[in-house]
């Protein structure tokens, strides 16, 4: 039945006047004359007199038994459940008994008057994780951007090749159209025939205002594509299709084409910073995005309605149209059209670039490393070139080097890259020798030396660090005085001293079965015992002996006699050895004890 205010505010009323424990009473008996639920009632009353009483707020509002940890774990299971899509495959739930399951949450409460263990609902883990901000609902949010805002034309280009989706140009009668029903990805065959066909769209944009350059091409995601592209976005067209130079950044994809040696060569060359995007933020170029959506919508519709047979016939109904578009079109940020934002470019921010040719020679011809010198110099394309101006550059240095295609016939320019990996292109001009082949400062006049590099720089700091030393001059007198480095306070044996000695366990072995030769110490060479060197001469025969013998016995006081001589042949029969005379002759002169001597002609 349909109620009436008046039956909702008389419920209302006599809800708002009932005692403690009378409301349930009174709401099932207007419930039952409704025809209604009790939540029914209490939903009509609320909506008419806003709310009846304010409940009273639980003591505990807020509070949860779910530790940190718990909440964690669970938020944890439930993300690393979700499919590629985003869908959640596994419940809160089912994630908590999972997870008391192998002990890793305990999901339980003391009833402080009874003393009752109980588990926690799956109700209550909810609730903790959308306050504590864990719930995958929340953590799955996408994080906040930043908006990207460029200071003048040219600053900053977006790219973005894109594959176009429902058109592809035979070769023999024109542009066809992919029908969803021939060309999906359940019939790659079909596809696959195409594939050489199929049409690529290019789309420039210029950040600050908006102006795009849009060209098709066939086969397929490219360098080659993507510089011939770049290159003729970047031509002059004339004068009804001004937007037209070199940007200081162009901001692409990570794709393979963008980031190849190709493009990259190309860039240096043209002094173009290259920002690549991260994977997965298609939002990072949400200008180029939206250039291609318009496209799409604004001109390629247009295409079933136009017999189209050949490439250049596409490219030149797009460039058409894309002249008339940034023409006419306001921009709902600027409020004016693209061509007349980018008309407000000063000439110091307009880059012309060399001609097509010249381009793709440039994108052919990839940056060179080249070594500084002891004159802070290098050589490049024949040249010199110097590079101090060039910060952080070092001797022995390597620094990349290219063409600078805004310069001379010869002009240079050298990669600088920051701390916070920003890169910047310094140019160059090369030296111009006088009559007598000279580019270095004259002797005779005014000249001084590099200012001090990064390496003097630190090597200056480290040396007076060694020598505690203030001044450069007080390191150096303290290294000529021989000084020792940091005053002598540091043992450099400290650390092998202070190192516990590790004890290994011996490793069981076998014994090597080998002659080892007896070590012996060497005689020690001393005066006393060198023996004498003496010359092996032949014996004395006996009458020589007696003539050597003779005079030692008279110088003893013994005369010599026949019983000497007989002697001397007993003794010696072979003759006397010459180094015995002197000991023979003492022997002689000593008087012999008594007793029986053989003596010529009988005993005596």
């Amino acid at each position: 039945m349909a109620l009436s205010a008046s039956l909702i505010e008389q419920a209302a009323a006599d809800l708002l006047c009932a005692g403690h424990g009378q409301k349930r009473a009174i709401a099932e008996r207007y419930a039952a004359e409704w025809g209604c639920s009790v939540q029914t009632l209490y939903r009509q009353v609320s909506k008419l007199t806003c709310s009846l009483k304010p409940r009273k707020r639980r003591s505990d509002r807020g509070n949860s038994d779910w530790t940190q940890q718990e909440l964690e774990m669970i938020s944890a299971v439930l993300l690393e459940s979700r499919r590629g899509t985003g869908k959640r495959l596994a419940s809160i739930g089912e994630a908590i008994d999972m997870l008391r399951a192998n002990g890793m949450v305990r999901g339980e409460t003391v009833d402080a008057g009874t003393g009752e263990i109980r588990l926690l609902s799956e109700s209550s883990a909810a609730k903790a994780l959308r306050t504590n901000r864990l719930h995958p609902d929340q953590l799955s949010a996408p994080a906040p951007k930043v908006q990207l805002a460029s200071e003048h034309p040219n600053q900053v280009w977006q790219a973005d090749p894109s594959l176009c989706v429902l058109y592809y140009l035979k070769r023999q009668d024109g542009l066809h159209a992919m029908p969803a029903s021939e060309f999906y990805k359940n019939k790659p065959k079909n596809l696959a025939r195409v594939e050489n066909e199929r049409v690529w769209r290019y789309v420039f944009t210029d950040h600050t205002s908006g102006a795009f350059y849009v060209e098709y091409v066939l086969g397929a995601e490219s360098g080659e594509n993507l510089c011939r592209t770049f290159i003729n976005a970047m031509q002059y067209r004339g004068a009804a299709d001004p937007f037209c130079g070199a940007p200081t950044m162009v901001m692409v994809d990570p794709g393979s084409a963008n980031t190849g040696a190709m493009f990259k060569n190309l860039c240096a060359a043209l002094g173009i910073r290259i920002w690549i995007n991260q994977p997965g933020q298609p939002w990072a170029k949400g200008q180029v995005e939206k250039t291609n959506d318009l496209i799409e919508r604004k001109f390629e519709h247009r295409l079933r309605f136009d017999n189209v047979q050949s490439l250049e016939q596409l490219n030149a109904s797009a460039w058409r149209w894309m002249r008339n578009f940034n023409a006419t079109a306001q921009h709902t940020r600027h409020k004016s059209s693209r061509y007349q934002a980018w008309m407000t470019i000063k000439p110091d921010q307009l880059r012309l670039v060399p001609a097509t040719e010249d381009c793709m020679k440039l994108a052919t011809r990839a940056p060179e490393l080249r070594k500084v010198n002891p004159l802070l110099r290098i050589s490049f394309l024949g040249k010199t070139y110097d590079v101090s101006g060039v910060p952080g550059v070092i001797v022995g240095q390597k620094l990349t080097v290219a063409r600078n295609a805004f310069g001379s016939e010869f002009g240079a320019q050298a990669l600088f890259t920051d701390d916070a990996g920003r890169d910047t292109w310094y140019t160059m001009e090369p030296l111009e020798a006088d009559a007598y082949g000279f580019t270095g400062a004259v002797a005779v006049g005014t000249y001084h030396a590099h200012a001090d590099t990064p390496a003097d720089t630190n090597r200056k700091r480290v040396e007076r660090l060694a020598m505690d030393a203030e001044t450069d001059e007080q390191a150096k007198a303290q290294r000529k005085a021989k000084a020792m480095p940091f005053g002598g306070r540091i043992d450099p044996y400290k650390s092998v001293q202070q190192a516990p000695e590790i004890q290994h366990l011996p490793r069981r072995g076998h014994r090597v079965d080998v002659a080892v030769p007896d070590v012996v110490e060497a005689p020690r060479f001393t005066v006393d015992s060198v023996t004498p060197i003496r010359a092996e001469l032949p014996p004395l025969n006996h009458v020589e002996a007696a003539m050597r013998l003779k005079p030692l016995l008279e110088a003893a006081g013994s005369a010599w006699s026949p019983d000497h001589y007989a002697r001397t042949a007993q003794r010696w029969p072979e003759g006397l050895p010459v180094d015995q005379v002197e000991s023979w002759a003492h022997a002689l002169a000593t008087p012999e004890r008594g007793g029986l001597r053989l003596v010529e002609g009988g005993a005596a």
